[in-house]
């Protein structure tokens, strides 16, 4: 009899162990919708670059265009600035809401925004950087492709920036693609920092001495600036154009790359929520607190490097004085930030990233004190701008490191609401963009109010003050303002394991739910 019961024992557990053909393929679409391979998750990354690529050349060197390219007055290059940045923050919610609402197509929902969306999108930007040859809609003709391009780059970025959330079901996994992501994104703005700057400053255009007259340097003259390359300013209009369309070409392929090697997972068995309107859409998103406290204190953190950022290239060519050398500077800063990702990747998985945006934020107050107060010298500039980048990498890895944490925390809290990931990502995109126009405009229209001269060798001792303040002193105050807010951000590292660990569940309940539905139909 004992032997009877301890075989039928093992034969139990035998059928115990072998899983039926159902969960079987249960099982491996599971495990294939979970990992992602090193090529998937580069095509991915890929996919950013564009993103940072043209955000950078727009970000270091569109202010000094407009101003001492382009020629215009500082407070019509302010409104440009400022209002094609608004536009494009505005435009961001928008499309989120679009994209949400968009049905599923053989391609996915995110991939066929990303498509359609690039050959306009270049052909706009390309155009941002022609001087066109009438001088009484100049203005015009930058704002409306500067908004245009910016609509269209939101329909490309928008979706990509959601598909995060589709490339995978396991957040390691997610995690691990947002650090391929930064990776690129970061190695994207050494691109566009070294294409666009390097190619312009090949064609570095004389400066105008005071008492000159401005329309004289339009024209090759040997007594103009005479230490310096013999270039006339057209020529340096033709370097811009010629740096945009080496830009363009870079946007198209990695669109293509993203296109053809990532695939975007379809959603669970999950009946996703019906559209929402726009003002319920940000009722929802700024209601759910975590999200709400992670988006203002990246928000003044962002606006304390987006200052930086747009005022650096004027501040080392006026107040440093290295006119000829801010391109390669500004080259070495994207190059520590590059190098640096790795690291913080490594950081945030050892200590959390609570600790990391502590850390890496307050990492470049001493640096920003230093460039000011630190008697200019090049070498010292290199050291400090090297150093300066590893904050900057930790900048741009940490909030999109952070956002998917938030949705899944709302997904949690918010079980039966679904299909909403665009607009948690889109609105933290507006938020941004939004803080990006502000600083822009704010900056040049401080440098009119502070007596900017266009081109000119040297400025007033006002514009040199400005440029202090707004490189070292607003940054500072801004980030200060974010932290605190951080102190009261409420997903800490237990909190998101504990996330993960209820979403996995979630799944599983799902999986069963389907294997019941399977077993069913085959009764």
């Amino acid at each position: 009899m004992a032997r009877g019961e301890g075989a039928e024992q093992y034969s139990n557990t035998s059928l115990l162990q072998k899983p039926s053909p159902d969960e079987i393929k249960l099982a491996a679409k599971r495990e294939s919708t979970g990992r992602l391979s090193i090529c998937s998750k580069l095509c991915y990354a890929v996919g950013g670059a564009p993103y940072q690529i043209t955000g950078c050349a727009i970000g270091f060197f569109l202010q000094i265009y407009l101003l001492d390219v382009a020629l215009l007055d500082p407070f019509y290059a302010s409104i440009i600035l400022f209002v094609g940045r608004a536009w494009d923050a505005v435009t961001d919610p928008t499309v989120g809401f679009l994209v949400s609402r968009s049905p599923w197509t053989r391609f996915g929902r995110m991939m066929p925004w990303i498509v359609l969306s690039t050959p306009f999108a270049v052909l706009c930007y390309f155009l941002i950087w022609y001087v066109p040859s009438f001088e009484q809609g100049k203005i015009v003709w930058y704002l409306i492709f500067y908004c245009c391009f910016q609509t269209l780059q939101t329909c490309f970025h928008v979706p990509y920036s959601a598909l995060t959330m589709f490339i995978s079901t396991e957040q390691k996994e997610r995690d691990s693609a947002t650090a391929y992501r930064m990776t690129v994104e970061v190695l994207g703005t050494l691109i566009g920092t070294a294409v666009q700057g390097q190619i312009v400053g090949m064609a570095n255009a004389p400066c105008i001495s005071a008492g000159e007259d401005l329309n004289s340097t339009l024209q090759v003259s040997p007594e103009v600036n005479i230490t310096e390359p013999h270039v006339s300013l057209q020529h340096l209009r033709n370097a811009y154009m010629i740096a945009s369309g080496v830009i363009c070409s870079i946007y198209v392929v990695c669109a293509l790359v993203l296109f053809l090697g990532v695939k975007e997972q379809k959603e669970t068995c999950r009946v996703r929520t019906e559209p929402m309107s726009f003002f319920q859409g940000i009722r929802m998103v700024m209601g759910h607190g975590p999200y709400a406290k992670l988006v203002m204190g990246f928000l003044f953190t962002s606006l304390a490097f987006m200052l930086l950022e747009g005022n650096f290239a004027m501040f080392c060519s006026y107040t440093l004085g290295f006119r000829n050398d801010f391109q390669n500077i500004l080259l070495v800063i994207m190059l520590s930030a590059t190098l640096a990702i790795p690291f913080w990747q490594w950081f945030l998985t050892k200590f959390g990233k609570k600790t990391a945006v502590y850390i890496g934020t307050t990492s470049v107050v001493p640096f920003l004190v230093s460039v000011v107060f630190v008697p200019s010298n090049l070498i010292v500039t290199y050291v400090v701008s090297f150093a300066a980048g590893v904050s900057v990498a930790a900048a741009f890895l940490l909030p999109w490191s952070m956002l998917p944490d938030v949705v899944d925390d709302f997904k949690v809290q918010n079980p039966d609401s679904q299909g909403h990931e665009a607009i948690f990502y889109s609105f933290y995109v507006f938020f941004t963009k939004f803080a990006s126009g502000v600083s822009l405009g704010v900056s040049t229209l401080s440098l009119d109010f502070a007596g900017y001269v266009t081109r000119g060798c040297t400025q007033p001792a006002e514009v040199d003050l400005t440029l202090k303040i707004l490189v070292s002193a607003a940054p500072i105050v801004l980030i200060i303002i974010g932290l605190l807010i951080f102190i009261s951000y409420p997903i800490n590292e237990e909190k998101r394991q504990g996330n993960r660990k209820l979403l996995n569940e979630q799944r599983e309940n799902e999986i069963d739910s389907e294997t019941d539905s399977t077993e069913l139909n085959v009764v």
